[in-house]
């Protein structure tokens, strides 16, 4: 087909595309002739609903979703509900953010996650929401393969580690247009301020200010933007 007709194409099926059953089987009628990954970020433009990979799976009760949002393959957001009278978390996804193949996301055990507009998830990263919450300003910028934990096990001697209850020194903070490298960690209590970049295979385990750049395990400041 000509890009005129596979535009046109994409744009008639995804004006029908959603959650329920009928919008998943209608967005994979559009990808036929759009190629795979970044290609079809574009099918979130023809939407207010955006675009949801027919391989994503979302299993969870408290999901509020942006406008033009793209989720991608194999995406799964999943709430951990196990119990009645324990809140399991929301997720909120705001308008135009990208979330790209192989991520994770759950909720759990008071947990939450926010994530502004206009950020962007690169494949594989992976947030657990327990105990506290996850906050991710606008525009942000994810590479691969990161990671967000505001928990940790207790470690008292004498009990098996799985079975000691999760402990937290409060939320992750991720402010406005930072930009985390590839296989950042962020840990529990951490805020990463605005405009802020993290080295890749940075720990994050301390404050990381304003436009600083940081690098290195555990993170640390060796530089701020402003002297670039």
């Amino acid at each position: 087909m000509s890009g005129i007709a596979t535009t046109t194409w994409a744009a008639f099926w995804m004006q029908f595309a959603g959650l329920n059953g009928i919008g998943r089987i209608t967005t994979w009628i559009a990808t036929w002739f759009t190629p795979p990954y970044y290609a079809r970020r574009r099918l979130a433009r023809f939407n207010a609903k955006g675009y949801i990979a027919p391989s994503a799976t979302i299993y969870h009760t408290q999901i509020k979703l942006g406008k033009h949002i793209f989720i991608g393959d194999r995406v799964t957001i999943f709430e951990d509900k196990k119990e009645p009278n324990i809140d399991s978390g929301s997720v909120e996804i705001a308008d135009r953010v990208h979330l790209y193949g192989d991520t994770i996301i759950q909720t759990g055990e008071w947990g939450r996650l926010t994530i502004g507009s206009d950020t962007h998830i690169q494949p594989r990263c992976q947030f657990s929401a327990y105990r506290a919450p996850i906050q991710i300003g606008r525009g942000v910028q994810i590479a691969p393969n990161c990671a967000f934990y505001p928990y940790d096990h207790g470690i008292a001697p004498g009990e098996l580690i799985s079975k000691q209850p999760l402990q937290t020194k409060g939320g992750i903070v991720v402010e406005d247009d930072a930009w985390l490298g590839f296989g950042v960690i962020v840990l529990d209590g951490v805020r990463i301020g605005k405009g802020a970049v993290v080295g890749a295979g940075a720990v994050v385990s301390r404050d990381i200010p304003d436009n600083a750049i940081a690098v290195g395990v555990p993170a640390r400041v060796v530089g701020m933007r402003s002297q670039n």
